[in-house]
């Protein structure tokens, strides 16, 4: 897909149009401009006339009876689609309610396991660490800190300025026995990609099982499983245009988890309770635009890079964070100086436009975020820093009047801390 392209810093509401094909895997358009898919993904367009549909199909899934077989057909259609979506075999996805429990389901579950789990020549319930990086999610940090009190020892791999990640320290740490290493795919706040392939050929050399936080992969990157080489792997519904309450674990056939919740037999096992019928229906309803991910995720990048360049030409003292590496095709983490993150965000909100200043499991908190601190931000540039992230259906229309609604904003708010500065002379 061509996206034309306009250089001069002279893009104004007028001057463009757009870019993405109609599609019933794109969502419906709003009055407000929505720059937040990192933190969720509004409803694909078609996906919302399904649900009606779907909802005639009530019955538990896990009985016998003919109402149980609708729901049932809908549960194993999905399952057919997320496997062939990520690269899987549909045996190896465990439905969950979400990343945060994919992520909960591949640590606990492997550290309760492992103590009849084995790699050549040693069982991996004699290794006690855990290596991860210094900018994983609330999700797997807190995970491993939780289960220090259960004897594991953690290990945490710094980033360095760029958000990249530190390869030697990780050969390093590989080199004490390590049980497990768990590294995000792309990360949420800086879309800086890691070099999973690598990692996890040399944790596997090393003995270690590999697990991934892929949430953020859905929808902007084409995902393997297989090519990549981990052993598990965490995805999220709702970052990829679907209903919030559903994920998944890719578990790698073989590999043994124990259940965090202990019930029924329902995902063989592995994840008991009556499933989500409905936000599962619906994340396999959209692994079916599988086919346009690579051709979308580049339209996503011109659109993204020609965004950046309007940016920092329209704002002064500006910088993307991150920018020299590698990263998720719709992400941009712009630092903006003098101006404090939060104040933008909602004098922005008020004029219709949702962006984020991290990770949306961390707002409301007074620190700045731990990601940019640990890519070696003063708190200050971390609290002057803000998060936009486009979607399938973002226009250039859309993010020129975000430009526009935003140099306004950024002068009005220097000006008042200008006055206030002067005030105090």
């Amino acid at each position: 897909m061509r996206l034309e392209t306009n250089l001069s810093h002279s893009w104004t509401y007028d001057s463009v149009r757009r870019t993405m094909n109609p599609s019933p895997f794109i969502p419906q358009s709003s009055d407000r401009v929505y720059l937040d898919h990192n933190a969720t993904s509004p409803l694909a367009l078609g996906l919302v006339e399904e649900l009606v549909r779907w909802s005639r199909s009530w019955g538990n899934p896990s009985s016998i009876h003919w109402d149980g077989r609708a729901p049932k057909n809908l549960l194993r259609e999905a399952r057919q689609r997320v496997a062939k979506l990520v690269g899987a075999n549909p045996l190896e996805v465990v439905f969950t309610s979400g990343g945060s429990e994919a992520n909960n389901l591949a640590l606990k579950g492997f550290h309760g396991a492992r103590a009849v789990s084995e790699v050549p020549g040693e069982r991996l319930a004699d290794r006690s660490q855990f290596i991860v990086s210094a900018v994983e999610h609330p999700s797997v940090r807190k995970t491993v800190d939780y289960l220090t009190r259960w004897g594991v020892q953690v290990r945490v791999i710094g980033v360095d300025r760029d958000g990249q990640i530190d390869l030697d320290s990780y050969a390093e740490a590989l080199k004490t026995p390590t049980a497990l290493v768990s590294v995000m795919y792309a990360n949420n706040e800086t879309g800086t990609i890691f070099p999973i392939q690598k990692m996890t050929k040399m944790a596997h050399e090393a003995g270690a099982i590999f697990h991934c936080d892929a949430v953020q992969a859905l929808g902007k990157a084409v995902v393997d499983v297989k090519k990549w080489g981990v052993d598990l792997a965490s995805f999220s519904a709702h970052k990829f245009y679907g209903l919030k309450g559903a994920g998944c674990l890719y578990v790698r056939q073989g590999l043994q988890l124990e259940s965090l919740i202990h019930g029924g037999g329902q995902e063989r096992g592995r994840r008991a309770g009556t499933e989500n019928v409905m936000a599962i229906a619906a994340m396999g309803w959209m692994a079916q635009a599988a086919d346009q991910i690579e051709e979308r995720a580049g339209a996503m990048k011109a659109l993204r890079d020609e965004f950046e360049q309007i940016l920092l030409a329209r704002i002064s003292d500006s910088r993307i964070n991150a920018s020299p590496g590698k990263r998720l095709p719709n992400t941009t983490s712009i630092q903006i100086d003098g101006i404090d993150g939060e104040t933008l965000l909602m004098n922005l909100d008020m004029a219709g436009f949702a962006v984020s200043t991290g990770a949306a499991c961390s707002a409301g908190s007074p620190e700045p975020s731990p990601v940019l601190l640990a890519m070696g931000l003063s708190r200050k540039e971390a609290q002057s820093s803000m998060r936009l992230s486009i979607g399938w259906g973002t226009t250039r229309e859309e993010l020129a009047r975000f430009v526009e609604t935003l140099q306004v904003t950024v002068q009005r708010l220097r000006s008042l801390r200008d006055a206030v500065k002067d005030e105090h002379l």
